[in-house]
């Protein structure tokens, strides 16, 4: 704001009040907006000095304005709960399905059958994304703070590890595999992230 803005004068009570009716109202340009704004009679305020020149975010110092892996931790590990009961659940219905109807079920057994199969293999599975979840996201915690930083490195060595550790009871070839697999989907999610990035900035430029 320049000074000459700031020393402007507001309406004053009994100046308002002594004013015609019609003169009560007045507007005057504002050097922020370059739109006019009312001044209140009632009020007594200038409504200029209450506009934002720029939206104030207030950040701590040093941080950054996108959550870390420990914020996103939580959300992921309870979205990879729901979505292995959801999916678990479903294929539950459908092996208990097929089941109940080979062995022609019916009546109070078949529900206890379907309630089972759906129970089990619901539980079994949001277990296991869960579990991997809680991992991967143990693993890209301490990656960013040994290495200071949080990048696509990171993401594909906690999805090799997860794999690793994962598997890591079942024997060597089995853990291999298990590593093989993490690095896979994570490279494979971070070629997509690199490429949806991508096409948005060269979609920007367009406009």
């Amino acid at each position: 704001m320049t000074d000459d803005f700031l020393n402007k004068p507001l309406l004053s009570p009994s100046q308002d009040f002594d004013e015609p009716k019609s003169n009560r109202s007045t507007s005057l340009s504002s050097p922020l907006t370059g739109f006019s704004a009312p001044i209140s009679p009632y009020l007594n305020y200038d409504p200029r000095f209450l506009q934002q020149v720029q939206p104030e975010f207030i950040f701590p110092e040093g941080a950054t304005k996108q959550r870390g892996r420990f914020e996103l931790a939580f959300s992921q590990i309870g979205t990879s709960v729901m979505a292995g009961a959801g999916v678990g659940g479903m294929a539950g219905f459908y092996n208990g399905l097929k089941t109940t109807t080979a062995l022609k079920q019916s009546g109070k057994l078949w529900r206890t059958q379907m309630l089972n199969h759906v129970m089990k293999q619901g539980s079994g599975t949001a277990n296991t994304l869960g579990t991997l979840a809680v991992m991967y996201s143990a693993f890209g915690v301490l990656l960013q703070n040994i290495r200071g930083e949080d990048d696509d490195l990171n993401t594909i060595l906690a999805g090799t590890a997860t794999g690793f550790l994962y598997k890591s009871t079942s024997g060597l070839k089995k853990c291999a595999l298990g590593g093989a697999l993490g690095l896979g989907i994570t490279s494979l999610y971070c070629l997509f992230q690199m490429t949806r990035s991508g096409s948005s900035d060269s979609s920007m430029k367009f406009f």
